[in-house]
């Protein structure tokens, strides 16, 4: 019980330091945010010619995330050493198994943890700025005119939403500009100890559907219009 106080204190002062920082495109545990809104950009990118879809899914996301990468990501934003360390022994704590024994965690973050949210989406933070960078200002995407000059080009657009390990990004684009992304995908996790999972990772088109955060996604035409 005293480790889950401290772990919820320890939340109190860090969240307001990262939600400052985090972009717009993640949904997962963070204050007025939900499942439906993440469902509700879907829609309305999907409705915007976003029809292809990366349905990623991350192996073991919480269970192998690298400590070293974790730690690099807090100390850029948080300096009090009393604070690191802290976070740094919930990291090591270790795991209780089943027989009493004590097993050392060299990577990942604790599953039920109170922290363990906070802190993944803090290292997931990369993919977020990664995926978000065109859309800022001055970027490639950042305004309507250049997004039409990118499609004139036969280049791609995409959007992220990412809920917590779970993420699909949208493509107005073709299915090998998809594929693209996966592979640029993979690079951008693999210093964070991350991959993708061959077998659930894949890419679809809006027509075929995917399912996500318990909802089933399908691009329909509306019945007794040409919309």
């Amino acid at each position: 019980m005293t480790d889950r106080v401290v772990q919820a204190a320890l939340k109190l002062v860090l969240e307001p330091i990262f939600e400052a920082d985090f972009e717009p495109v993640s949904y997962g545990f963070r204050p007025k945010r939900r499942a439906q809104d993440a469902i509700a950009e879907i829609h309305h990118f999907g409705t915007r010619g976003y029809r292809w879809v990366l349905d990623a899914d991350i192996e073991a996301a919480f269970d192998t995330i690298s400590h070293v990468a974790v730690m690099d990501r807090i100390r850029a934003r948080v300096k009090d050493k009393r604070v690191l360390m802290l976070v740094k022994a919930f990291l090591k704590a270790g795991i209780l198994a089943e027989l009493g024994d004590h097993e050392h965690t060299h990577t990942g973050t604790p599953q039920g943890g109170i922290l363990s949210p906070l802190i993944f989406n803090v290292a997931m933070g990369v993919l977020d700025e990664h995926l978000r960078a065109p859309w800022k200002a001055g970027g490639t995407m950042s305004t309507e005119s250049r997004r039409a000059s990118r499609r004139r080009k036969e280049l791609p657009t995409w959007r992220l939403v990412r809920y917590a390990d779970d993420f699909v990004i949208l493509v107005h684009g073709t299915e090998d500009d998809a594929l693209a992304l996966r592979e640029q995908i993979a690079a951008v996790l693999a210093p964070l100890g991350l991959r993708l999972s061959e077998a659930k990772t894949q890419v679809v088109h809006m027509a075929q559907g995917f399912d996500f955060l318990g909802f089933r996604i399908q691009w329909r035409r509306k019945r007794g219009s040409d919309q």
